[in-house]
């Protein structure tokens, strides 16, 4: 997980400097490969708590889906909308959702030249704009910028997460709280109020991009 975030935060700032030189195309692309790469910490997660083959193979399945690593790219978007609890974030991870396709094939148009549909044709540098890439990029050095992951983090997670059926929302929320608390117990979180539980019962701002 530390490993994935280092990498997503490389590319984030790679991205940076491609978008500061006016590489606008490959800064978009490249904001994309990070975000896929932060994402790989949620998937992560998910295989820790795994009980059966099943989903121990529904996970790897997963690691290694571009559209599934990057579900969350759209986050800002949803904030501007007005989200600001955990059920308002339910649509980045909705099964027939399309935003994760439309990064994956933004990715794609940045890198490459290609004939779509009616002999249109695709130009990087005519297709992905500035304000494009800017906010990419933005998505990206936000979603890289995360806090090291411990071994007693994840512990904590599987004791309490695991226990939630995977298919309960509430009993996923109530499990949040209880683990946040107890990284908190640990020392792990900041003691005081569970933000956890002020996420998902009353809401929170999302920081600004």
């Amino acid at each position: 997980m530390n490993a994935a975030n280092a990498n997503a935060m490389r590319l984030a700032n790679d991205a940076q400097k491609l978008l500061e030189t006016g590489s606008f195309p490959s800064a978009a692309s490249l904001a994309a490969l990070s975000i896929e790469e932060s994402g790989k910490v949620s998937i992560l997660r998910q295989l820790s708590t795994a009980s059966t083959a099943e989903e121990i193979k529904a996970s790897w399945k997963n690691y290694r889906s571009h559209t599934s690593k990057n579900a969350q790219w759209l986050l800002p978007d949803l904030a501007i909308k007005g989200a600001r609890k955990l059920e308002d974030l339910r649509p980045l991870f909705d099964e027939d959702a399309e935003h994760p396709f439309i990064l994956d094939q933004l990715k794609q148009l940045g890198f490459y030249t290609d004939c779509l549909g009616n002999k249109n044709w695709s130009i990087p540098s005519i297709v992905v704009n500035e304000d494009l890439s800017k906010s990419l990029v933005q998505t990206a050095k936000l979603l890289a910028g995360k806090s090291e992951v411990t071994t007693k983090e994840i512990e904590l997670w599987i004791e309490h997460i695991g226990k939630a059926p995977k298919t309960d929302f509430n009993a996923m929320k109530e499990a949040l709280i209880t683990w946040y608390a107890a990284m908190q117990d640990a020392g792990l979180k900041e003691g005081g109020v569970n933000s956890m539980k002020n996420f998902i019962e009353n809401g929170v701002a999302f920081p600004k991009i």
